[in-house]
């Protein structure tokens, strides 16, 4: 199924969300409305803001918190990307050049912090006090992973924990804040709350994971960056871990990080891994905890949106781009 078809109960929120996100572009000076343009506009799925929408929309759907909240996490992401490409010296994202290969490293951190101070700007419209502690812990959260992800690079003595948990900081944080934030401003039940936070959490673990196979078996058309992007940033994913499991001692990972002709040891990585079953058990993992996010949902009230959270799991489980 098609993100469009699963964001139909939101449609029109959503289109309203990205008028939200274009008013953010509406500033002076004319080179920070450029950048924040270039930034913006670049597409992406919208599923952050889906999800907090999606979440609201099970209980007392109110818009004038909701909407806002859905603004935030998405610029609270765009941020997180552009702050990455910055510290990754990543070139390309979603097809065209980073905004650091366009304007250089630090106009990209402080364009950054600038984006995520709107993003906060936006958590504060929704008037709740435990949203906003909720977004500013999360931030402190994926900035955790960031570094976790900068102490560990080029260090192939990682366990799956280590990987789960820099993930979780990284990636379901945000899930989950869309989701909990979502459930919060709706007045959901503090039952059903927990239920939309660890359904946001497991589905953030299992894009996660998905992104990191693509990583992998992807190309750079479908992927708007290159394949093997984990790899020559030294960053340690589940895939790697086990080709690493299976191939303990002469492994093209282990020499790449150790800077033997990277290129070249990379490339045979990722051809280890597209011939092995590699890439189909990562995919199972990612389904399992699709299935976890889903264990509880029929607690809540059954409507469409609730039926587009359980398809989205689908998708999610099941992406190849």
């Amino acid at each position: 199924m098609k993100l469009n078809k699963i964001y139909k109960p939101i449609q029109q929120e959503l289109v309203r969300a990205e008028e939200s996100l274009a008013s953010v572009t509406r500033v002076e000076p004319n080179w920070l409305a450029k950048m924040l343009d270039y930034s913006l506009s670049g597409g992406g799925k919208r599923i952050r803001p889906a999800l907090a929408l999606l979440s609201g929309k099970l209980y007392d759907y109110n818009l004038d918190y909701l909407l806002p909240m859905a603004v935030a996490v998405e610029l609270m992401h765009t941020a997180t990307l552009v702050h990455d490409d910055a510290i990754d010296n990543s070139l390309v994202r979603r097809s065209k050049p980073t905004i650091n290969s366009v304007w250089g490293e630090e106009k990209a951190v402080l364009l950054g912090d600038y984006l995520f101070a709107r993003s906060g700007e936006f958590a504060a419209d929704t008037q709740n006090l435990r949203v906003v502690r909720l977004f500013s812990q999360t931030l402190a959260i994926i900035s955790t992973g960031e570094l976790e992800q900068t102490f560990t690079a080029f260090n192939t003595d990682q366990s799956w924990q280590d990987y789960l948990k820099r993930i979780s900081h990284k990636t379901a944080s945000l899930f989950s804040l869309a989701t909990e934030s979502g459930a919060i401003l709706s007045q959901a039940p503090e039952k059903s709350i927990e239920i939309l936070k660890d359904y946001g959490y497991n589905l953030g673990i299992a894009f996660q994971i998905v992104d990191d196979i693509l990583d992998f078996i992807g190309t750079e058309e479908e992927l708007g960056k290159p394949v093997g992007s984990d790899l020559s940033q030294g960053t340690l994913t589940l895939p790697a871990i086990l080709l690493l499991e299976q191939y303990p001692d002469d492994n093209p990972i282990k020499k790449s990080f150790s800077d033997a002709d990277r290129p070249k040891n990379i490339e045979l990585a990722l051809n280890m891994v597209r011939d092995s079953s590699i890439p189909e058990a990562c995919y199972q993992v990612a389904a399992d905890y699709c299935a976890k996010a889903c264990r509880n949902l029929n607690l809540l009230p059954d409507n469409d949106s609730l039926q587009s959270l359980i398809q989205l799991a689908g998708f999610i489980a099941e992406r190849r781009e």
